[in-house]
């Protein structure tokens, strides 16, 4: 990480409004995972009104199709288009991908699950690795040769406060010998969306693809806390009624991921985490926010980058 923190002139309570605003991204193509619902409708929103052709990644034919239609409504952009994937299941991933002509300029890999009950794929896989952590890889790695044609391209991945919980278990990342807990597994893959970011920067400078992770804040009223019922009776890791954390309306969760992925004002920065619209400071123990030294390593990312390739490739031999 830079010794000189990146700063915006936003903050915790800017909306994905204030920060596009005056930014032209007419001719810029865009996907948004999880685009159908969350702050992903409001990051597909935001980067619609500016002009891009946004398509929306999400699993929900019903709800992709009227989110995209409500958006091209609203911005009076026609661009708007809903396109099918499961990132839990690799076939779904590279189908997307096979399907996918021409550059990419925005790839804002924002689509998650929360703390579910113990699930496995049919590969094995617990699942909050492989939809948030596992299928975004294949994504990202899969459209790698459109974002470099795009030329200047950015990718943004949605973590979490979350990664707090957990750094990675190399021995053990799909809980097959230590107990499962819900939330030491979703902060294993929030983890694990940064260090895909950190490792993917340094891969890719050369092709002028910048990668950034961020955190959103907290925001309840998304479909993100499905699995969890009343958030108050999360465990003690979680920490739910922490006041270090920021929580946010759905506009003002999008905005970081809005500023990663179209503001000038961050045009050359990779390989950074972000959280309130603002380089990340190093975690400090006791306080909920800032990002784990763990999530920043540069042999763990390597590392992770390794073993993902090999579960994805091994997946794809099976097919």
């Amino acid at each position: 990480m830079n010794s000189t923190l990146v700063t915006t002139p936003f903050g915790a309570r800017s909306t994905a409004a204030e920060v596009i605003e005056g930014i032209d991204l007419t001719g810029r193509r865009a996907i948004v995972t999880g685009g159908a619902s969350g702050i992903g409708v409001e990051t597909a929103r935001a980067l619609a009104s500016a002009g891009a052709d946004v398509t929306l990644a999400a699993r929900d034919p019903k709800a992709g199709a009227r989110v995209a239609a409500d958006i091209a409504e609203d911005t009076v952009n026609p661009n708007i288009r809903y396109a099918h994937i499961d990132l839990a299941d690799p076939a779904s991933v590279t189908d997307f991908v096979t399907a996918w002509n021409g550059p990419l300029h925005i790839l804002v890999a924002n689509a998650g699950i929360m703390a579910p009950p113990e699930t496995r794929t049919p590969r094995g896989w617990e699942l909050q690795f492989a939809t948030n952590h596992l299928g975004h890889f294949a994504l990202v790695t899969g459209l790698h040769d459109a974002l470099a044609a795009a030329g200047n391209a950015r990718v943004v991945v949605v973590s979490s406060v979350g990664h707090l919980n957990s750094d990675i278990d190399f021995d053990d990342i799909h809980f097959t010998h230590r107990l499962y807990d819900p939330w030491t597994a979703y902060g294993q893959s929030k983890t694990a969306n940064i260090l895909f970011t950190v490792e993917a920067a340094r891969r890719w400078a050369t092709d002028a693809i910048t990668v950034n992770a961020l955190n959103p804040g907290r925001i309840t009223a998304t479909n993100l806390a499905r699995h969890i019922g009343d958030i108050a009776s999360a465990p003690a890791s979680f920490d739910p009624t922490s006041t270090d954390v920021s929580w946010k309306t759905v506009e003002q969760g999008a905005a970081t991921s809005v500023l990663l992925a179209a503001s000038p004002l961050v045009r050359a920065v990779t390989g950074t985490y972000f959280e309130d619209c603002n380089q990340a400071v190093p975690h400090q123990p006791g306080i909920r926010r800032g990002v784990a030294a763990y999530a920043l390593d540069p042999r763990h990312a390597s590392r992770l980058w390794h073993a993902s390739r090999d579960m994805i490739t091994a997946a794809e031999h099976v097919e």
